[in-house]
């Protein structure tokens, strides 16, 4: 065991510069103090030094090497008082463990000082040397072989899968043989996976604290986390199979046909083309070509009376077996068996034909005599085939109906197919890993419009009553306010009521009008049920005609008010299908449809967005599998009204799916998601969740037109423990316009639908629809086959966005303050002009303003002109990634453990008092200052009402007095010479200025504020 005492911790303070004056005179005294494991200590301060330089050492006792990259060091800058003990913050900054390097290997780090709180005033960056003192040496060799155990749990992982696939065959539906699962590496070494996913540390991330670059050397600690949250670059072969395939191919006695590919379009992503074939032959141009040998197995005929027949078709150790029809001569099967090339370790293919366990007779093929189909060549035709005995013999009796051929995954009877590496999986959950397409319902807005009610007669006369109606469809239920009544038994309401409802039309509207006796309880007073099919539906803002319903106390069917029925209760209803809204299911920061319901009203799409989804690496076992983590994946992607879910790659942490799917897109400020999920409804009794492996959102907006992007993008997911890297999906995008000009013109189009703009829905309301749509969605997905089930739409979806996060507020906060930073970056500009620091630049800038005075139509060319030339200079720095999940911008690396317990808390919470109270505080106090900030802005805006409102009898008549001779004044003196005396006056050099405030600014700041009159 490794002695803890003689593994040091240094961290060099090496300097600091543009701190922050805090002493009132202009200067500071810095000192630093840094925290590591509960250990606290400082360096010397600088006396009045704004730029100071230490170089000190400050050694540290590490108890456990292993944990330094989940360990956190915490440096403050201070600025020491000449009396007392007292000190002002200048800044901190919190360096994860991972960054520190070995002895040997440091380089000096520049870190942006963070505030300690919102309203904190602080600049400047230090300087920082980090590394770490070996002892025994056992616990940096551990922390070393941390990083290579990372690395090749994938490489471990296809080795397993290839040793299986040669020393063990797999069946399906009824298992007769199955695959054994062995982990070795090159050298035989056993490599296990963790075997609970919980226990796996959190990923550290490798940041500057607030905004510097960091350099980890390539033996540091954290090395291994280098770049690993950023967007990848990759270099896929495209469209086709590289040469280690072809070769394979050729050497396996597979036809060469078989490797063909297209010559894809163009991109900068990866290498899109093949061997010289048309793009024609090979449709799926964004993703890997992968090779399958397909068996359909399609009916047999006499077979003799009584027959319980199935169908076994064997490849080398690999085995699937059809349903068994049971009592026929003649039975059909129709089922298409597909078998990876790399699973192939057989030359031939043999179809069996069984009476339960009796063999009946078979058929063999030879691979090499099989022929190669690349769509879009029609499917081959299935032919007879006389089966042979075991000795291959034509002396059995029957004939089987068989088409074997080598296709890719390209091929029709891909998603359909019975696949060789989901051997494995029971025949209860074969129908849930399959590649599946999916449409979500198509939403309407129900508007229900409750006018007025005639003759109702309560049950209790000696009261006022209270009426209202209560609307429900499907599970939502609204209900009115209490009425204004007109007289008892005529009460009005005129109040719109909004719902979400989804074709087809199954559900009821069901109204009830109640009086409410007690708070506890209501009394009905008629009841009225108004079938979805029968509500007209609108297209436009126009007016829809109302209609009056009888109401009755018992079953409540619906009747329209007729001559021979006009006695009796009834209410005044106006009820219109909405088809000019689109319904929002998704928050429209990241949108993937904005059109409305009706179809009518659609304009024609743009362009087409393709997708590959080629594969995911390194992604973390999810569960528990015979003593073994693993994960069986697939991936479900969403633009539109359009779902869909690939294949489920079963036990594998670097699935491949090489599936490509297409998108029409009608507008370019939309976004696609792609999500990561983990299948846990494979065995008999699974009936769990499916769990949550991350996801990705891309704007398709910040693509380039016709340019194939491929990169690989982080799974980021945020735990209780902080945030997880839980592996990288690869993707390939391209978005294909087909006209620039409609593209651009969309540009000047609202970005939702007409009546969102003229008969808008409050924030609210749209709210709580979009919840509701959310549901409606989530159901009917959960209705399919396979189902889409409820958490990963959900998840899809955000429906938890809405919830309170104090990591959200930070992230949303400092956002703000970037957009403004601008703005004070110009406040900050004109000052030092003002200031004259560089008096070239303050001449030019007065002698630029006073040119604009003169000819001020020169203002409004010259700033757009700026702006053109700003523009078209970034060009050559614009990004040339797509945008991916940043964890700083996020504030996911900066987070407090209590913080993200508080945002995984459930609503209303389940936490205990004293947690509650302590949050409580928290939010007590950052409210406090909000509310120190709203009064000083508050107390301004009443200012600027006390310059006329007498509040104040001498300051208003000062101000007014000044007013007249300033109206006077304007009227003598041209404005031109008033607007540029006013320039040259605020931009006089300093020996003209003085250091108090000018008489302006003193005045403004005397006028009284109600602030005293508060309590």
């Amino acid at each position: 065991m490794m002695m803890m005492s003689k593994e040091k911790l240094i961290v060099e303070v090496v300097a600091a510069h543009n701190l922050m004056p805090k002493d009132g005179e202009g200067s500071s005294s810095p000192f630093v103090e840094v925290e590591f494991e509960n250990q606290r200590l400082r360096t010397q301060s600088k006396h009045k030094d704004l730029n100071p330089v230490w170089n000190e050492r400050l050694v540290f006792n590490v108890s456990d090497l292993m944990d330094l990259p989940y360990r956190t060091i915490e440096v403050n800058v201070f600025n020491e008082k000449k009396s007392g003990n007292n000190r002002n913050f200048l800044g901190k900054v919190r360096v994860p463990g991972s960054s520190v390097a070995r002895r040997g290997e440091e380089i000096p780090q520049l870190f942006t000082l963070e505030k300690r709180s919102l309203f904190s005033h602080i600049k400047g960056e230090i300087s920082l040397k980090m590394y770490y003192e070996e002892g025994s040496g056992g616990g940096a060799a551990a922390l070393k072989g941390l990083s290579s155990a990372s690395s090749t749990v994938c490489i471990d992982e296809k080795k397993a899968a290839a040793k299986r696939d040669m020393s063990t065959g797999a069946t399906a539906n009824h298992h007769v043989e199955q695959p054994k699962q062995q982990k070795q590496d090159e050298k035989g070494k056993h490599v296990e996976l963790p075997k609970q996913p919980d226990v796996i540390k959190p990923t550290i991330i490798i940041t500057g604290g607030g905004g510097g670059e960091l350099h980890p050397s390539a033996g540091s600690a954290g090395s291994w986390l280098q770049n690993d949250y950023g967007l990848k670059e990759t270099n896929p072969h495209l469209g086709g199979v590289g040469p280690a395939v072809a070769a394979a191919a050729a050497a396996s006695g597979i036809s060469g046909n078989a490797t063909s590919t297209a010559a894809g379009g163009g991109g900068t992503g990866g290498n899109i083309g093949g061997f010289g074939r048309e793009k024609t032959g090979w449709a799926y141009d964004l993703v890997e070509q992968m090779q399958y040998l397909y068996v359909r197995v399609v009916k047999a005929r006499e077979l003799g009376v009584g027959s319980d027949a199935l169908v076994e078709v064997k490849v080398g150790n690999y085995r699937g077996i059809t349903k068994q029809v049971e009592k026929r001569s003649n039975p059909e099967w129709d089922q298409v068996f597909a078998f990876s090339k790399d699973c192939i370790q057989s030359s031939v293919v043999e179809v069996m034909v069984k009476d339960k366990d009796e063999f009946l007779g078979r058929v063999i093929f030879d691979l090499s005599e099989v022929p190669v189909r690349v769509p879009p060549d029609s499917p081959l035709a299935p032919q007879w085939y006389r089966m042979e005995d075991k000795k291959g013999e034509s002396k059995v009796k029957g004939e089987v109906m068989v088409s074997v051929w080598m296709g890719t995954q390209a091929d029709e009877a891909f998603s359909e197919a019975w696949h060789s590496k989901a051997a494995s999986v029971p025949s209860e959950g074969l129908n849930t890993i399959k590649s599946k397409v999916y449409l979500s319902p198509k939403l309407w807005y129900l508007r229900v419009t409750v006018l007025e009610a005639q003759d109702l007669f309560p049950t209790d006369k000696g009261r006022f009553p209270e009426l209202s109606v209560k609307v429900q469809v499907g599970s939502q239920v609204l209900r009115t306010r209490s009425a204004t009544a007109r007289s008892v038994v005529n009460p009005s309401w005129n109040e719109d009521l909004m719902f979400v409802v989804a074709e087809p039309f199954e559900d009821y509207v069901m109204l009830v009008v109640e009086d409410r006796v007690v708070p506890s309880k209501e009394e009905i007073l008629g009841r009225l049920v108004v079938p979805l099919g029968s509500i007209e539906r609108r297209l436009d803002d126009k007016s829809g005609t109302s209609r009056w319903f009888n109401l009755d106390r018992h079953h409540g069917l619906s009747e329209v008010l007729t001559k021979s029925s006009r006695f009796g209760s009834r209410i005044h209803l106006k009820m219109c299908l909405e088809g000019g809204y689109h319904v929002l299911d998704e928050s429209t920061l990241y949108s993937s449809d904005l059109r409305p319901t009706a179809k009518q009203l659609w304009k024609p799409n743009i362009g087409v967005l393709e997708i590959g989804i080629l594969g995911a690496n390194g992604l973390l076992p999810m569960k528990l599998k015979d003593g073994r983590g693993t994960t069986d994946a697939y991936c479900v992607a969403k633009y539109g009204q359009k779902w869909v879910r690939t294949r489920t790659v079963v036990d594998s942490v670097c699935p491949k799916w090489n599936e490509q799917y297409t998108w029409e897109v009608f507008d370019p400020c939309t976004v696609i998601t792609i999500g990561v999920f983990d299948n846990c409804h494979l065995d008999k009794g699974g009936g769990g969740r499916d769990l949550r492996v991350g996801k990705v959102r891309i704007r398709l907006s910040t693509l380039e037109c016709d340019r194939v992007y491929t990169h690989a993008y982080p799974l980021l997911v945020l735990h209780p423990s902080g945030v997880k890297k839980m592996g990288e999906l690869h993707l390939a995008l391209r978005f294909s316009c087909s006209s620039m000009a409609n593209m651009l013109h969309i540009y000047s189009w609202p970005l939702l639908p007409k009546m969102h703009y003229t008969h808008p829905l409050s924030v609210s309301q749209l709210e709580s629809l979009r919840y509701q749509a959310m549901t409606i969605v989530a159901m009917r997905l959960n209705r399919a086959e396979p189902p889409l089930h409820k958490e990963v739409v959900e998840y899809m979806l955000d429906i938890d966005s809405h919830v309170w996060s104090m990591r959200r507020s930070k992230a949303n906060f400092f956002r703000l303050v970037t957009v403004l930073s601008g703005f004070v970056s110009v406040g900050r500009w004109i000052e030092s002009v003002c200031s004259w620091r560089k008096p070239v630049v303050s001449v030019l800038v007065m002698v630029l303003f006073l040119i604009f005075v003169c000819y001020p139509e020169l203002i409004l060319p010259t700033l757009l002109l700026y702006m053109f030339a700003i523009g078209i200079w970034r060009y050559r720095q614009r990004p040339r990634q797509p945008p991916h999940m940043d964890t700083r911008l996020s504030h996911a690396e900066s987070v407090f453990p209590d913080e993200l317990d508080e945002e995984f808390d459930t609503f209303p919470t389940s936490r205990g008092a004293d947690v509650l109270r302590m949050r409580y505080d928290r939010l007590r106090s950052v409210a406090g200052r909000v509310q120190t900030v709203v009064g000083d802005v508050a107390t301004q805006g009443e200012r600027v009402q006390a310059l006329l409102s007498w509040r104040d009898p001498r300051a208003t008549f000062l101000f007014v007095i000044m007013c007249l001779v300033g109206a006077v004044g304007f009227y003598a003196v041209p404005f031109q010479v008033v607007v540029a005396c006013a320039g040259v006056y605020m931009m006089r050099p300093p020996r003209f200025r003085s250091r108090l405030p000018s008489p302006a600014l003193s005045f403004f700041r005397r006028l009284p504020a109600r602030a005293d009159a508060l309590l």
